[in-house]
């Protein structure tokens, strides 16, 4: 458990968010989690989409554990009534008013994750109190490939998260279940290559224990900032090939490359070869050489120009040429240049800069391209 008084100090209040699809089961998640003991100095912030708050009267919490906020989607409030009630919350614990070390988020399920994400890495007040630890998405076994195959919203959501749960799979038929499982595990992990996938009702799984985990903080130290930064990049290609619960296959549309480039930069790209508006490519850029600090400005500038929405999400470690000792972090959900910061040193030996992109309706080649040509760009204009 996180510790009440250090949680105040540091300012790494950890975050969850709980999302996913209309339907999905997020709610009978949370009242299974909020009935829980260990949640006890967990509060739940509610995102209810329209004027009546259904969500909130299903919960079975007491009130003073759950806040609803009531002015929208989230996705679209975000820097409004999220902000403003974050800030609240922590200024009610500081008066003795609440007390609590851990926070959930439940989204709307209409709602896009990476706004929510940004607020918490770029918004200041949101940025020195708390600390985004994971995410988790509900997928629905009866219609959640039909969902995924659909809507750009549930795609998006799938692609973000830290922990897959596969909801409603004893509706399925048992004649049939496991095949269904099997294909929808296949299907995430085509979006999804390094969140962990699981069935909510496993006996092996422990929602509560992923709602409260903490999750690796880049600042935190080396070892955290190694792990932080592994889990983003996912496994090699080798395995991450290997089967999901000994059923995942890749087919002939999914591929994996490795492109070197000019001797300074490599990439691994994740995608399938047939590129639709919905689709999610994972892209990692890896640099042998360290950028300027006048040519990452550039870069990051340029990358936000011309992908815009279609970047949901960047972690990385990136070495500057000005200051070699130590690595300059980014992560960011849609935008990258206020989402940055010093680690005291590099958490291991490798030095080089490390990136993982993902994108939604961009091919992860056409990603590669785009971003070797900005890198070209922005060292040219840097050095005259």
């Amino acid at each position: 458990m996180i510790d009440q008084n250090r949680a105040h100090e540091d300012g790494d209040t950890p975050v969850t968010i709980v999302t996913g699809f209309l339907g999905s089961g997020k709610t009978t998640l949370l009242n299974r989690a909020l009935r829980d003991p260990a949640m006890a100095r967990t509060l739940l912030v509610i995102n209810e989409f329209g004027e009546i708050s259904i969500d909130h009267a299903l919960t079975t919490a007491s009130n003073d554990s759950v806040v609803v906020l009531q002015s929208g989607c989230l996705c679209c409030t975000v820097f409004g009534d999220l902000v403003g009630t974050f800030n609240r919350l922590y200024c009610a614990r500081e008066s003795g008013e609440i007390a609590f070390d851990h926070v959930i988020i439940e989204t709307s399920g209409l709602a896009e994750p990476a706004p929510v994400l940004q607020a918490f890495l770029s918004q200041p007040t949101l940025k020195s109190l708390y600390r985004v630890s994971a995410v988790i998405t509900t997928i629905d076994a009866i219609n959640g490939p039909h969902t995924l195959a659909g809507h750009a919203v549930s795609m998006a959501q799938a692609a973000l998260a830290d922990h897959l749960l596969i909801t409603k799979l004893d509706l399925v038929p048992e004649a049939t279940r496991a095949a269904t499982r099997a294909a929808l595990t296949v299907q995430l992990r085509r979006i999804n290559r390094t969140a962990s996938i699981d069935a909510v009702d496993d006996p092996a799984v422990d929602p509560i224990g992923l709602m409260r985990e903490a999750g690796p903080d880049p600042s935190k130290g080396a070892d955290s900032a190694k792990a932080w930064l592994e889990a983003a990049m996912g496994p090699p290609a080798s395995e991450s090939d290997e089967h999901e619960h000994g059923h995942e296959h890749r087919n002939g549309h999914d591929r994996e490359q490795h492109v070197p480039r000019r001797g300074t930069e490599s990439v691994q790209q994740y995608g399938t070869e047939h590129q639709h508006a919905t689709d999610i490519a994972t892209f990692n850029w890896i640099r042998e050489n360290p950028l300027t600090a006048e040519a990452l400005q550039l870069l990051l500038t340029s990358l936000e120009r011309h992908l815009g929405p279609q970047l949901l999400r960047v972690k990385g470690l990136i070495h500057i040429v000005e200051e070699p000792a130590r690595p300059l972090v980014v992560q960011g959900a849609q935008h990258l240049l206020h989402n940055l910061s010093w680690l005291p040193k590099w958490p291991d030996a490798d030095r080089r800069t490390r990136i993982v992109f993902i994108t939604q309706g961009i091919a992860a080649g056409d990603l590669a391209e785009l971003v070797g040509m900005l890198d070209r760009l922005a060292q040219r204009a840097a050095h005259g």
